[in-house]
């Protein structure tokens, strides 16, 4: 899964959130409208109820029917309490009030009757519903909470929305690594499986490259091919051998056999290796070593070697027979600093800056530098590979110890 993939889930998920909150604000706006003025009011209805009752002088009359509908009910009362005006009144209601049940009506029920009211010059209008079609409770509170509602509505909001998208981050996490998990097993068992495949036709390649080189009625051009079919057969088992590699310590299942290395020994010994493998045929190989003792340094000798070897590797492979190659260490800092240069007039001179390897690892230099570079990230080190001719690279590991004094050869 790319980074991109989990982009677009989390702003997914994100964008859900929001709609959800929204439609969820929406509606409950758009419920407050409809039951409030910009809706089917009461105050509304019993104003225009209140304009449609005229008085002529000698009685009332009122011209809004349609108004009240056919549930709705109305009185109008005197300033002595008495009813001098009704239109549907239910018989239960009475016809004298009091200033007790005018208080008590105007702010609950007129006998279980849900009950609007509005003054009017000569008395009280009451608009009255059916029993039950109305709930209404005294409310009172604080103008101070009323100011705050809005923050707290807010804040409540954004903590919602957070809880939402921590939500989404923990299970779009655990789904990344799952489908990581699959892809890596997917691909470790791909390679595991090619690189066993692979050894064992390998295997005979190089067993009958090696009987046809010691064959003595073999013409020496056809031992010279034998040689080189041979030699290749090792450059490929390295490449399988440096692909589970690589794949171990990408996915952290190598560990690190460190052990206390004496460098100058170690570099001997994988020059030794390296000529008696024959892949510096055709080329001059140099040591530079300090005059002075280097530090011992704690490394895992399996893997250390592998990456010293591949950078030998590439510099025969990136270079004509002929020229030089040289294998060198010094130290600067608290770093010891293996290096291999190599072409024509190796160790002249030092051009080019470091290069950083591309997103694929180094694919243009195969799976050796993307090793060499893993390799020196697990002893907390780094890899350099520089441009230009001379082919140059260093490998700087850390050396126990709080100064490490700079030694370098005469002809660094």
């Amino acid at each position: 899964m790319s980074l991109r993939s989990i982009f677009k889930g989390a702003m997914l998920v994100t964008a859900s959130a929001a709609l959800i909150a929204v439609i969820t604000i929406a509606g409950i706006l758009a419920l407050a409208f409809y039951y409030s003025d910009g809706g089917r009011s009461w105050s509304v209805s019993v104003t225009r109820v209140s304009d449609a009752l005229t008085y002529d002088g000698t009685g009332y009359d009122f011209s809004g029917d349609e108004l009240l509908g056919d549930d709705r009910w109305a009185i109008l009362i005197g300033e002595d309490g008495q009813v001098i005006w009704s239109l549907r009144k239910p018989t239960d209601v009475p016809e004298q009030y009091t200033l007790t049940d005018v208080a008590s009506f105007t702010r609950w029920y007129l006998n279980d009757y849900p009950v609007q009211c509005r003054i009017r010059e000569d008395g009280l209008l009451v608009v009255g519903s059916p029993k039950g079609s109305i709930w209404k409770h005294d409310i009172s509170t604080e103008s101070r909470l009323l100011h705050d509602a809005p923050l707290w509505c807010g804040g409540i909001f954004l903590l919602a929305l957070g809880c939402v998208l921590l939500l989404a981050y923990f299970a779009v996490r655990r789904w990344f690594r799952q489908a990581q998990h699959v892809r890596d097993s997917a691909r470790s068992n791909w390679i595991n499986g090619v690189s066993h495949d692979i050894r064992t036709p390998l295997s005979v390649v190089m067993g009958y490259a090696a009987q046809l080189e010691e064959a003595p009625d073999l013409s020496p051009e056809h031992k010279g091919q034998a040689a080189a079919i041979r030699v290749q057969s090792q450059v490929i088992r390295e490449l399988v051998n440096d692909l589970n590699l690589t794949m171990r310590l990408d996915f952290e299942m190598q560990p690190l056999r460190k052990e206390s290395l004496q460098p100058e020994a170690f570099l001997r010994q994988v020059a030794a290796d390296f000529l008696n493998g024959g892949m510096a045929e055709g080329f001059d190989f140099e040591m530079d070593l300090p005059e002075e003792p280097l530090p011992r340094l704690e490394a895992d000798p399996f893997l250390l070697r592998r990456a010293v070897n591949n950078l030998l590797i590439n510099a025969v492979k990136h270079n004509r027979p002929g020229g030089s190659i040289r294998l060198g260490a010094e130290t600067e800092g608290n770093m010891l600093v293996f290096r291999v240069e190599g072409g024509t007039g190796a160790g002249s001179s030092r051009p080019g800056r470091p290069e950083a390897l591309g997103p694929d690892g180094g694919a243009a230099h195969g799976t050796g530098l993307k090793l060499v570079a893993q390799i020196a990230a697990a002893h907390g080190g780094r890899a350099d590979f520089y441009g230009g001719t001379p082919y140059r690279c260093r490998l700087c590991l850390p050396v126990s110890g709080a100064s490490v004094t700079s030694r370098r050869s005469p002809r660094s």
